[in-house]
């Protein structure tokens, strides 16, 4: 990681402007403004002082956006939030440059408007408030001067907003998995400490607001509200103990168009600075993970290494291991998977890493083993105590070099600036719970618009989900995640080749993410670039449209843009273009539908932005092509002559080695036996890397077994579907002849 610049360097700082005040009385009103740093810039936050009270509120193109609402703290020791007397004023531009290794934006260039407010109350107790803006959100913070030991009793933060707006809330749960619901901010259920981040729309436009910079120093913020208000409070999670001086975490509120408020880095940027400096080892990147289709299969270490080769033949960096692991035969499985240029991470429970002494016995073993990082589960809530936890662990799997995926546990709020290392958090009703379509196009907006969600998406197998399969594809591109973890099996995902087509080419972490449309539970569509390419990608809980955006994000030049969507006929269909800048994206979606899209620089001839070509054989006597019957995937069973139609039991991906893969890799073309007399049949079967599996495809339409020299043959020269195949001495005859397609 690396930091642009310390808050502290001067010469990146305009020079603070002091005001020293003499002591106002408390009955005095008066407002300080804080605009954004640029020219005219479009967001103000206001701090007022009435009769002693706080108040904030924040305004964007001119129109309030978050009403006067009260602020302050309590400690054992001063009641700050009222009797409080203006002192003076400090005022100073920051900007900071960094990067990240994972989230919508990799690199950061902030600019913020920073105003410190100090004020005294009774007893000559002290409280400065800390106000930052920029062009697209604005923050504070309380800061305690001093020193010893305090206790903080409460804070009188709060958020108002008109009772009538629109809120999109969730509920309480241990594990920070309620479900979002879209509500009035005055209408939301009452007695519920609703978790952070919470969307509001005032008069078109929005604002999200959470927190940030949060540490074992404090707590966890919640929401709540009195019955019929708009205005929304902060409850602490648990008492909170510390030394003095104390900064707070910074109350957040992104504001503005839907757009800027779900690109804003506002959680990122007023997050503390990394702690780690050298982040080479931090590698985002798909993983394959067993548990949600077989919850039997990470104690079974032969169904590991099977998604350890699916892992490898797509290119995809790790395989999760969840619970069920064994000691016993882990280090081989490691070792079998770094062969194969795959990572292993570990599913724990957080009981097993709560003290020192159960990190060291445990953290150091796997790391020896070759563990690239931990998936901690069973967290819960973030308390003080619990948070002085992630301080511990996060620092000693740091030194390790050992990535981290939390689950079961609250919305990160800028721990993964913090701690880079930090891949990606749960906290979300995710796969393993529920697919619905509207409830997944309110988590681009909210949970995901602060964090990396770990929803574990792209689950085309399971039953329970009113989604289709063109929308469980778009997730890979609309969830942002430094750990992709997709949920389904190898099986399902060869069964579905056009999906792999994309999953096979997505990064996991970004250099640029843009809202190409969309609302809170009806649609969500972004584009998203990783280097040189984008992938734009599309979900919807809407009737069927057809969703079009312009490409004017493309740079020069013409580029290859392969789509996947959901058929009308059912199923996955890929389409091509070759376009430019000044082109419109134009998908059709099904009802409860989407798409994902890669979008390259085009050079002549290209078929994919990828790197492995799909195809399927067509015979050039029968006109028809080599497929698997029934779509069986079932090692042994012979392929035959049918009518093309372009499904995953007629589609071979050609490997380094030769091989014509199905089924995403689960199988191989293969001659039965190794046999090399004429007539043995060809079948699917499990993919060994015999020379019975290998082929040459030639240019002149033969396709030739390695190991028997012999062709691809239709036999006895049919051409009827369910013609068998075998292999013969190649006689260049039509039946042996075959195109790709």
């Amino acid at each position: 990681m690396r930091r642009g610049v310390s808050l502290a360097a001067a010469a990146l700082l305009l020079p603070a402007a002091v005001v020293l005040a003499t002591a106002r009385a408390a009955s005095a009103a008066t407002t300080w403004t804080v605009a954004g740093p640029s020219a005219n810039s479009p967001t103000a936050a206001q701090v007022s002082l009435d009769n002693g009270s706080l108040t904030f509120a924040v305004s964007n193109a001119g129109q309030t956006v978050l009403s006067p609402s009260p602020i302050g703290v309590v400690t054992t020791a001063a009641d700050l939030t009222r009797n409080l007397t203006f002192t003076a004023r400090t005022d100073r531009t920051v900007t900071e440059s960094y990067t990240m290794t994972t989230g919508k934006q990799r690199g950061h260039n902030s600019a913020y408007t920073e105003t410190t407010l100090s004020f005294t109350g009774a007893g000559g107790a002290r409280l400065d408030v800390v106000v930052r803006a920029s062009d697209t959100g604005a923050a504070y913070r309380y800061v305690l001067p001093g020193s010893g030991s305090v206790t903080v009793s409460r804070e009188a933060s709060s958020w108002t907003v008109p009772a009538a707006s629109n809120a999109w809330l969730v509920p309480p749960q241990a594990e920070d998995q309620g479900r979002w619901f879209q509500s009035t901010a005055g209408g939301a259920p009452t007695g519920n400490n609703y978790r952070v981040p919470a969307l509001f729309e005032v008069g078109g436009r929005f604002a999200l607001v959470a927190e940030t910079n949060l540490d074992g120093r404090y707590a966890a913020a919640y929401l709540t509200h009195p019955a019929g208000s708009g205005t929304y409070s902060v409850a602490l999670a648990g008492g909170v103990t510390t030394t003095l001086p104390l900064s707070t975490p910074w109350r957040t509120a992104a504001v503005g168009d839907l757009a800027s408020v779900t690109t804003s880095t506002i959680v990122d940027d007023l997050a503390a600075p990394s702690k780690v400096a050298d982040t080479s080892w931090v590698k985002p990147a798909t993983v394959a993970w067993s548990w949600l289709t077989e919850h039997s299969s990470p104690s079974d270490q032969n169904r590991q290494r099977q998604y350890i080769d699916f892992a490898a033949r797509n290119g995809w960096g790790y395989v999760l291991i969840d619970e069920g692991w064994s000691s016993s035969w882990v280090p081989d499985v490691v070792a079998y998977a770094k062969a194969k240029g795959v990572g292993v991470i570990l599913w724990f429970n957080s009981a097993d890493l709560k003290t020192a002494q159960q990190r060291e016995n445990w953290l150091p073993l796997i790391k020896g083993w070759g563990v690239a990082g931990v998936k901690v589960d069973f967290i819960y809530e973030d308390t003080q105590p619990t948070l002085q936890w992630y301080d511990a662990i996060l620092a000693r799997t740091a030194e390790l070099k050992l990535m981290v995926n939390f689950h079961g546990a609250a919305t990160p709020r800028g721990l993964q600036r913090t701690w880079p290392h930090v891949m990606t958090a749960e906290a979300v009703f995710g796969a393993e719970q529920y697919l619905r379509a509207d409830f997944n196009t309110i988590l681009p907006f909210t949970r995901n618009a602060i964090a990396s969600m770990d929803f574990t998406p792209v689950v085309f197998s399971l039953a329970n989900r009113d989604t289709t399969d063109g929308h469980e594809l778009g997730t890979s591109v609309v969830f942002e995640s430094g750990w992709q973890h997709l949920a389904d099996n190898p099986e399902s995902y060869g069964a579905h080749p056009e999906a792999l087509r994309i999953l096979d080419q997505l990064p996991t972490a970004w250099d640029e993410s843009r809202l190409l449309g969309g609302r809170p539970g009806q649609e969500a569509y972004f584009a998203r670039r990783a280097g040189g390419r984008w992938f734009v990608g599309g979900i919807s809980a809407l009737s069927a449209k057809t969703f079009t955006a312009p490409l004017s994000f493309l740079g020069g030049g013409q580029w290859f843009l392969e789509t996947v969507r959901d058929s009308s006929g059912g199923g996955l269909v890929r389409e091509t273009r070759v376009v430019t800048s000044a082109d419109t994206l134009s998908v059709p979606v099904a009802t409860r539908g989407g798409f994902a899209s890669a979008v390259c620089p085009y050079a002549a001839g290209m078929t994919t932005c990828g790197t492995r070509e799909t195809f399927a054989l067509q015979g050039q006597q029968s006109g028809r092509c080599a497929d698997v019957p029934g779509l069986s995937q079932t090692s042994g069973t012979q392929l035959a002559l049918w009518d093309c139609n372009g499904g995953a039991n007629q589609l071979f991906t050609p490997s380094s080695s030769k091989q014509l893969l199905l089924y995403g890799g689960t199988k191989c073309l293969d001659v039965a036996g190794a046999s090399t007399a004429d007539g043995a049949k060809v079948q699917i079967w499990d993919c060994n890397g015999q020379t019975n599996q290998q082929w040459n495809v030639n240019a002149d339409g033969t396709v030739v077994g390695v190991g028997s020299g012999k062709c691809l043959d239709a036999t006895a020269n049919g051409t009827a579907n369910g013609t068998p195949l075998e292999i013969w001495t190649c006689n260049h005859g039509g039946n042996q002849v075959w195109s790709a397609r």
